[in-house]
């Protein structure tokens, strides 16, 4: 049986677009009932300026109150030097840093070029490591950008050609404002596969379009077998206009599993994380299989 590993990103990108404030005991509760569900890895917060990321400002305060089980599965983002130092002031044992895949977002994003952002990150991910961190490195915007448009694979391919030089433990493609449909995804993971083989990649889809399982699926196909995920189907970014929610874990969870894969999630009690979601944020959460529940129904 084939296996799929899950980064759930609810408590950090499921978060940090939202308008209501999220306290700190809340994302902890978020955070340690997403570990009881059985992710294998969970970002837990982003450490941004906090006047440009709000939701984000508690960074410290949350990692600090975490149980020994999420810290061993916690990732922090990471988006320049004073990030990475407070990053590794909490003693977190793993940072995704992030580069852009086009200049119009980058300079959206963190008001600097994709070069500039790219030898940034080479610079933090040798910085972390000589720290003894996991690294990650997210390409954003992998797909289509809201400020450049088409990303095509090409570019895809220098830019991660790029960051690879900086030899992370893992690099990631983010499809950041829902553009990425399953044709593109098969493009742009076929033309990266002699730098790195789908099945060391890690994808993160959003669903703005509705077709984020779908390219989960397709990236499955491939030999992928990473995947961001968010409960609820929750996420955005401040810098994207327009973009929506991740792939929700629900949905990826249940797609994998009523198709002969394994996930380590136990399906119901991610299911069950969704009203206490519903009831930070103000709104139904977006996940289709939240709102439907499993079938065939389980004992």
């Amino acid at each position: 049986m084939h296996e799929l590993h899950l980064v759930e990103v609810a408590p950090r990108d499921g978060l940090q677009n939202e308008a209501t404030p999220v306290g700190t005991d809340d994302k902890v509760a978020l955070i340690e009932a997403c570990v009881d569900a059985g992710v294998d890895r969970i970002e837990v917060a982003s450490f941004a300026h906090p006047k440009l990321v709000p939701q984000m400002a508690d960074a410290e305060a949350v990692i600090v109150r975490l149980s020994k089980r999420a810290r061993e599965r916690a990732i922090g983002l990471v988006l320049n030097e004073r990030g990475l130092e407070r990053a590794l002031a909490t003693g977190i044992g793993e940072v995704n840093v992030v580069v852009s895949a086009s200049e119009g977002f980058a300079e959206a994003n963190q008001r600097t070029s994709r070069t500039e952002l790219i030898a940034s990150a080479r610079r933090l991910i040798q910085r972390a490591r000589a720290a003894s961190l996991r690294t990650s490195v997210t390409v954003s915007v992998a797909f289509g950008c809201p400020f450049d448009g088409p990303i095509a694979p090409d570019v895809v391919y220098d830019v991660v050609g790029s960051v690879l030089e900086a030899d992370p433990d893992e690099l990631a493609l983010g499809d950041t404002i829902g553009a990425a449909a399953p044709g593109m995804v098969a493009a742009t993971i076929e033309r990266i596969a002699p730098l790195v083989e789908p099945g060391e990649l890690r994808l993160h889809f959003h669903n703005t379009r509705n077709a984020a399982v779908a390219n989960v699926w397709e990236a499955m196909r491939l030999g992928v077998r990473t995947f961001d995920a968010s409960m609820g189907g929750i996420g955005g970014c401040p810098f994207a206009p327009r973009a929506t929610g991740n792939v929700a874990t629900e949905d990826l969870v249940w797609m994998a599993e009523r198709s002969g894969w394994r996930t380590h999630v136990d399906l119901a009690r991610a299911i069950a994380i969704a009203p206490f979601i519903e009831s930070l944020v103000g709104h139904e959460v977006a996940s289709m299989v939240a709102r439907a529940g499993d079938f065939p129904p389980r004992d």
